[in-house]
């Protein structure tokens, strides 16, 4: 009975996956033929059905580009961007359909320190450095029995100075895994999506105007207040506006 249950749950595995896969080779025929509207439509299907990937991402920020809809290719391409930080296809993409945004905003310089450890950071997805965590951990457990069973002191000492070296490794890849993690499941940037938003300096239509941004603009939220997210811009100005006015990465 174990054996036909497993037998009936990979079956169901591999269909799934095989729907999959012939509603992304329909949304590209779809793409391929420039009908945008329906490839959008097959992409949106396939991430409603809980199949999130960078590929889908990015090729619905192709299709919503295309069919003109800048600001949602922005959100796509931005969502794909965080399951592939290094993906310069992505990069590129994004960074064309920026040029459509009106704001011209200049980030607050940097510590070299500090941006050169968020370049490393991006280097990888939060899979990518678990991946590389979990294996020099392993290397280490490897190099420790080497360290405690062996004799010759040559050979102790040069294993316990790599199993330093491979420890340091497996920690700095966790805290990456978990801050690329972080970044995906914290939610606490999105796109300004109305035409034009006036920021106010309270969570309330009575607040003092502070300045005005427009759709396509990349914001970080700050906190939440009934119908109201503070926000900050990447130039360190900060106010209130409408929960209706943007939507999360």
């Amino acid at each position: 009975m174990k054996i036909i249950f497993q037998i009936l749950i990979i079956s169901l595995w591999a269909v799934s996956a095989t729907a999959q896969d012939s509603l992304l080779e329909k949304a590209n025929a779809h793409y391929s033929n420039q009908e945008y509207q329906e490839a959008i439509a097959a992409y949106q299907e396939i991430l409603n059905s809980n199949q999130e990937s960078a590929e889908v991402y990015y090729n619905l920020g192709n299709a919503l580009y295309k069919d003109g809809q800048v600001t949602q290719a922005i959100i796509q391409y931005e969502r794909a961007k965080l399951l592939a930080p290094n993906d310069e296809d992505v990069q590129f993409n994004l960074e064309l359909a920026n040029q459509h945004v009106v704001d011209a905003i200049d980030p607050l310089p940097k510590v070299f320190f500090v941006r050169w450890w968020h370049n490393l950071a991006n280097k990888k997805s939060a899979d990518g450095w678990a991946k590389i965590s979990v294996g020099a951990f392993i290397l280490l457990l490897v190099l420790a029995g080497v360290f405690v069973f062996t004799r010759t002191v040559a050979v102790k000492r040069l294993s316990f100075w790599f199993g330093i070296l491979i420890l340091a490794i497996s920690i700095f890849s966790f805290n990456f895994a978990a801050r690329q993690k972080n970044r995906m499941t914290s939610h606490n940037f999105a796109i300004i999506t109305q035409p034009s938003v006036t920021v106010k300096s309270s969570p309330s239509e009575s607040g003092t105007d502070l300045f005005l941004i427009h759709e396509g603009l990349k914001v970080e939220i700050k906190d939440s207040l009934g119908s109201w997210r503070e926000i900050r811009l990447a130039d360190g100005n900060q106010g209130w506006l409408p929960v209706n006015s943007i939507e999360k990465i």
